[in-house]
């Protein structure tokens, strides 16, 4: 009989989600406060009764629903309202943490925003103590690593680059963990060239640029990000499929996108997932990592993304464990840390298709 029998196409859906499930991976494009999850976020609405956000979780999901990108970060900027003391910050790093652990994650680049908890009140020394506190205890409890990028919020101009800056580079200050230095929030009306100065210092102080550019914006922000910025990671790009001579240059310099699907959704940067253009990437040899942006907010997490991925690019197992090797490749992880996690995933790899 053959009526309970799984049709092939969905066995084959379902083996590459538990495939992904087990994957050792790396996360890239992640957002600290955007990655609090529905439970963290109702304990910290909790905490602060006069915020807007719900307390139940089920409300959430309906709070979560933008529809359009302004509406989100209107939505993203209430949720960072909720962390307001070292307690919060401490609480929600180590958190997420713990998801990311759950996904198999072995290391991940957290975007952080301090100017939000800062200007907040937060005392600057006070919130860094709590990040990396959270860090250390990740890597001896959870065995993830984690490292920070801090980036500008774009809305906030040129106080918050200046801000940013000065605790990504003042000694005493910027924390033992950060690696990278970037530009996130809306891009229209916030024209990438503005944050040059602020970026040469972080690149000065040994930091690497990691902008947002080309979400909602024309693929020129992409050329900006990379000419005023000298991005070595694009966040997003999605706009750079309009442009061919951009695509020659991101695969011929070798310049990764951080590709976020869902995300591109929940935020209208892309109408559905079919005309997504990851593949348009993938295709004129662009390197291409997947990420999660704010994987509550959009109802999905790094695994999904993965999977999503995989059906896009049409992949089997070995060409999902590629893309996750592109992640590994394309962190600011030292060398050796690098190989221990591709070795890990080719070992993986191999017992699975070996079984």
């Amino acid at each position: 009989m053959t009526d309970n029998l799984t049709p092939p196409a969905a066995q084959t859906q379902a083996q590459a989600q538990a495939f992904i499930g087990g994957l050792p991976k790396a996360e890239l494009h992640v957002h600290h406060v955007g990655s609090a999850s529905p439970r963290i976020v109702s304990a910290l609405a909790a905490r602060h009764p006069d915020s807007k956000v719900p307390t139940d979780i089920e409300a959430l999901a309906d709070y979560f629903t933008f529809t359009d990108f302004a509406h989100f970060i209107q939505v993203y900027l209430s949720v960072v309202d909720l962390i307001r003391t070292p307690d919060d910050v401490q609480l929600l790093t180590y958190e997420v943490a713990r998801e990311l652990s759950r996904q198999n994650v072995r290391y991940a680049e957290l975007t952080v925003t301090p100017f939000s908890s800062t200007r907040r009140g937060i005392e600057e020394r006070a919130f860094m103590a709590a990040i990396e506190d959270a860090r250390k205890a990740a890597e001896a409890e959870l065995g993830v690593v984690l490292r920070w990028c801090f980036d500008i919020p774009g809305e906030a101009g040129t106080e918050a680059a200046e801000e940013t800056v000065r605790l990504a580079t003042t000694d005493g200050i910027r924390p033992e963990g950060l690696v990278s230095f970037g530009l996130g929030g809306p891009e229209i009306g916030v024209p990438r060239p503005q944050f040059k100065p602020y970026f040469d210092r972080a690149i000065a102080a040994g930091l690497h640029s990691v902008p947002h550019a080309g979400e909602t914006t024309g693929p020129e922000t992409v050329w900006d990000a990379l000419t005023h910025l000298r991005a070595e990671r694009i966040g997003h790009g999605t706009s750079s499929a309009k442009d061919p001579k951009l695509l020659a240059h991101l695969a011929e310099h070798r310049v990764p996108l951080e590709v976020c699907p869902t995300s591109n959704i929940a935020t209208r940067a892309v109408t559905t997932l079919d005309e997504h253009p990851i593949k348009q990437f993938v295709d004129a040899g662009v390197v291409v990592t997947v990420n999660s942006d704010d994987p509550p907010m959009f109802g999905t997490d790094l695994n999904t993304e993965y999977a999503v991925a995989a059906r896009l690019l049409g992949l089997d197992e070995r060409g999902i464990a590629a893309l996750a090797k592109n992640a590994v490749e394309a962190s600011f992880l030292d060398r050796a840390g690098k190989d221990r996690i591709t070795a890990e995933i080719d070992s993986y790899t191999e017992t699975w298709l070996a079984s």
